[in-house]
Formats: C-alpha cells, structure tokens, sequence
C-alpha cells in the first residue's frame, strides 16, 4: 500500500479548528472560569502572546501528526498521540497543583482538538 501525501489544506484546518475549540471552552461563559481560578490565572488584561504563539505551534505540530496517520490510514497511532498529549498536560497540571476542574478543562481541550484534527482530514 501506497502512503498517501500529507493533506496540507485538512492539517491547517485542524489546526484552526483547534484553535477555536479552546476559545470556545476557555470562554469565561463556557469553563474559562474554572479553568482560571484552579489554575491560579487571572482573566482580566491581555493574555501573553507567547502563550498563543506556543499554542499555535503545538495545535500544528499534533495535525502535522494526526495528518501523517492520515497517510497511512492508521487512525490508532493518532488516537494514541492524541492521548499521550492529554495525558501530559494532566500530569503536568496536577504536578503545579491545579484544580480538578482545570485539569479536565485541559484534558478536554486536547482530546476535543484531536478529534476535530481527525475529522478535518476525514472531510477535507
């Protein structure tokens, strides 16, 4: 079997897609709230550039992964992925002695990115 070429256009979409997801769920009006107070960050000013820049570059670096599966058809090693990336930012997260709310805040935000990386190649 012949690997398939890397979907640009479908690893951007994801990307973005993700990137949407966490204003979505980082919205004080969504978990925004909870996600701020376990995690000790308050919600008025600017947020750091550097934190959406870093951001940026790891929703892009996960489609990139979950595009290269894509290639190959073999959706498992980007589900693994997917959970080996929740499963650090949980650790890390419990490890700064966040709340459990934060923690899920984020878990969710990795898992529900990962997913939508998934179907934008699926569509796209």
């Amino acid at each position: 079997m012949e690997p398939e070429a890397l979907n640009i256009p479908a690893i951007i979409a994801g990307a973005v897609a993700g990137f949407a997801f966490g204003a979505v769920i980082y919205h004080p009006r969504v978990l925004g709230t909870v996600w701020a107070k376990g995690s000790g960050v308050e919600l008025d000013g600017t947020p750091p550039m550097l934190a959406f820049a870093l951001q940026i570059l790891a929703l892009l670096s996960l489609a990139v992964v979950v595009g290269m599966t894509a290639t190959v058809s073999f959706l498992g090693t980007a589900l693994l992925a997917i959970l080996a990336a929740a499963l650090f930012i949980a650790s890390g997260g419990v490890f700064q002695r966040k709340s459990n709310g934060a923690v899920a805040t984020d878990v969710l935000y990795i898992i529900g990115a990962g997913a939508l990386m998934i179907v934008a190649q699926g569509i796209i």
